[in-house]
């Protein structure tokens, strides 16, 4: 879990743990931040999500970094060979992107792309769980607020994604014990999408997965 993400868990008394003041590094927590930071910046899931993909991306296949935030994943594509490109919502991050060397469109998760269009999608996605009450309307709450079960944008991800998936693409998605990875592989074989864990790592809020996903049928 990022500084970020950790600066948001609560304690039991519904107060904001010290990490909203300040992280475990020493850097501003989230709460600091929102007034300065509008795109997630890379953190340990990020870098889980970036080594799974590197290993297994070939040079020359179209990619695509859903999510792209600061365009970090995208990038270590790229740097593997891949033709990698970014999506976001958020305009501050395709920017950012962009100038980390990441063509990034301003795009809903996969629904500005053409069906089969890449071969490997990857998605860091918002996944901390989130009352409604406890919302904040700004860039950085939706980089980082799944919703009450965290998988608001990971449903919406895991409906659509086989079909921008060529025939021997691959879906990498980083998920959080906190978004119950059961119902994310559920959704997916509801999609006609078999999934598989590929990575992992532990964190004291968390543990955190990378799962692959390809189509059931090849097609």
């Amino acid at each position: 879990m990022s500084d970020e993400r950790a600066g948001a868990v609560e304690d039991d008394d519904g107060d904001h743990d010290e990490t909203d003041a300040e992280g475990a590094d020493g850097k501003p927590g989230l709460a600091a931040r929102r007034d300065v930071e509008q795109v997630y910046q890379p953190a340990e899931d990020s870098k889980l999500l970036a080594d799974a993909v590197a290993e297994r991306i070939d040079g020359g296949e179209r990619a695509l970094d859903v999510g792209t935030g600061s365009g970090y994943v995208a990038a270590r594509m790229r740097d593997a060979g891949a033709e990698a490109v970014g999506a976001d919502l958020n305009p501050h991050a395709c920017r950012q992107a962009a100038e980390a060397g990441v063509p990034a469109v301003r795009a809903d998760l996969t629904s500005a792309f053409r069906d089969g269009a890449f071969d490997a999608v990857t998605f860091n996605p918002p996944y901390l769980p989130t009352e409604p009450e406890r919302e904040w309307d700004d860039w950085m709450e939706r980089a980082l607020s799944g919703g009450e079960d965290g998988r608001a944008a990971i449903d919406p991800f895991l409906d659509d994604v086989a079909r921008v998936l060529a025939p021997d693409g691959a879906a990498y998605l980083l998920v959080s014990s906190l978004t119950d990875p059961d119902a994310v592989r559920e959704r997916a074989a509801a999609n006609g999408l078999v999934s598989e864990e590929i990575a992992s790592e532990s964190h004291p809020f968390e543990t955190l997965l990378v799962v692959a996903f390809v189509r059931a049928d090849g097609r």
